[in-house]
């Protein structure tokens, strides 16, 4: 009787490959912090903070305890709260919009481009009208780096001055991507990234950081991230939170940063390989000129409601497929009581049913990558 072997699970994102690499310089940075015992705000932090100021420009980099609170942080610094309107996509993770709820601020939702998953700019104009319409201030607008991919920062900046805004761009996946020459951390008032475990420069735990020239915001940050305190630590000067990063957590992100650039081009290697082997069975993620992408997510579409079926096809023979995401945030039952900018949020309904992510990592062997093409390229013909 023949039996048919199940083949070898390929990894979604292989933390694992890269704990290898590293090995011994991960070991290490970690026993130095556990001989010297500073375990909150030791010295790898700042060290940590002024290696990634280095690696993308920014003037002042403010570490902290997660991506969610590296977007907290310039809200609250800012003063933003009850009675203002923050702008951001419908398409993304929940944080985007969380974050302005937790500081009593109302997100308004607003769609993204057919092509890039961004949000669009030109929509962002009627979500001010949208929010004026419903006696809220309008301050600020987070738009969202999705699956890599840095947004159209210059149009975003444009219809931001126009309305007053102040940007805080959500480069949780974008972190090491660059547009037109810069990489990620310059440009928008503010940039805010994670360093969850799964992100393209992640820790062993949670983390975060706020990236700004302004230097000003960047010390009321820095009160806010241990308390509110001041020059006393024990005379606070505002309401805080505890939102420190670990230094154990920047040990390990001084080694792994210092690897990022390798890990960043291999990351294209594969999605170049992905798009010439995929392009011609489906919609394949593109990079607009001037731009390059960390590929947090290799996302493709399915249309026509055949995605579950690709996905059981694929899991079928060991290639993992992920959804990111399947409701878009005006569609959730904590989110659905917010309003949507005037322009409507369309394309985040029909890409939500569509989208689908192919495994994406800088340890994805050539003949792996070549078998999830296979498998992919079969499902998809069916």
């Amino acid at each position: 009787m023949n039996v048919r072997t199940q083949p070898p699970a390929i990894s979604f994102i292989d933390v694992g490959a890269q704990r290898r690499r590293l090995g011994k310089a991960i070991d290490d940075a970690v026993a130095r912090v556990l001989n010297h015992c500073q375990f909150a705000m030791g010295p790898e932090v700042r060290a940590f903070e002024a290696d990634l100021a280095a690696f993308c420009g920014a003037k002042q980099v403010v570490s902290c305890a997660s991506g969610t609170d590296a977007l907290v942080l310039p809200l609250r610094a800012l003063g933003i709260g009850p009675g203002d309107a923050v702008i951001c996509p419908s398409f993304t993770f929940c944080a985007t919009a969380e974050v302005a709820v937790l500081v009593g601020a109302t997100p308004i939702f607003v769609d993204v481009d057919e092509t890039t998953f961004n949000i669009k700019p030109g929509d962002i104009a009627a979500a001010v009208e949208t929010a004026k319409s419903l006696g809220l201030k309008p301050k600020a607008v987070i738009p969202v780096d999705l699956f890599g991919l840095p947004a159209d920062h210059d149009a975003i900046r444009a219809a931001a001055d126009a309305a007053g805004l102040f940007i805080i761009d959500d480069a949780a996946q974008s972190f090491g991507a660059s547009y037109k020459g810069h990489r990620l951390g310059t440009g928008p008032h503010v940039t805010s990234t994670s360093f969850f475990p799964a992100k393209p420069l992640g820790c062993y735990g949670d983390g975060g950081a706020v990236m700004t020239d302004d230097a000003e915001l960047a010390d009321i940050m820095r009160s806010i991230r241990i308390h509110g305190h001041g020059s006393d630590k024990y005379d606070n000067v505002r309401i805080g939170l505890a939102s420190r990063l670990d230094t154990i957590q920047a040990a390990v992100l001084i080694e792994k940063l210092k690897i990022f650039q390798d890990e960043i081009e291999t990351r294209n290697k594969v999605a170049a390989r992905y798009a010439e082997g995929l392009a011609d069975v489906c919609a394949v993620p593109t990079v607009p000129e001037g731009y390059t992408s960390v590929w947090a997510q290799y996302t493709i579409r399915v249309p026509g409601g055949r995605r579950d079926a690709f996905a059981e096809a694929l899991k079928a023979e060991g290639v993992p497929t992920a959804i990111y995401y399947p409701i878009p945030l005006h569609r959730q039952q904590a989110y659905k009581h917010f309003p949507v900018g005037k322009a409507g949020v369309a394309v985040s309904d029909r890409i939500a049913g569509e989208v689908i992510a192919l495994p994406m990592h800088a340890y994805l062997e050539p003949e792996v990558q070549d078998r999830v093409i296979d498998v992919a390229r079969r499902a998809l013909k069916k």
